[in-house]
């Protein structure tokens, strides 16, 4: 399996993105109310990638993709 193919799946919901990035729910729902990290709402779900979540927080960019 292609390691990069890991990044790009999507994670659905502010718990599952806070594991990628080691913050509980709540901390996690905060950052993403206030576009802190780089997610998208659809419907009343959060989705990301570990990817676009990663990226911006080693500061590589802070746009969608």
């Amino acid at each position: 399996m292609n390691p990069d193919e890991n990044q790009d799946t999507p994670i659905w919901g502010a718990a599952a993105i806070g594991r990628v990035i080691g913050r509980n729910e709540r901390q996690t729902f905060y950052l993403l109310s206030t576009n802190r990290i780089d997610a998208d709402k659809l419907g009343d779900q959060w989705v990301s990638t570990p990817r676009r979540l990663l990226k911006r927080i080693r500061g590589e960019g802070g746009s969608h993709e």
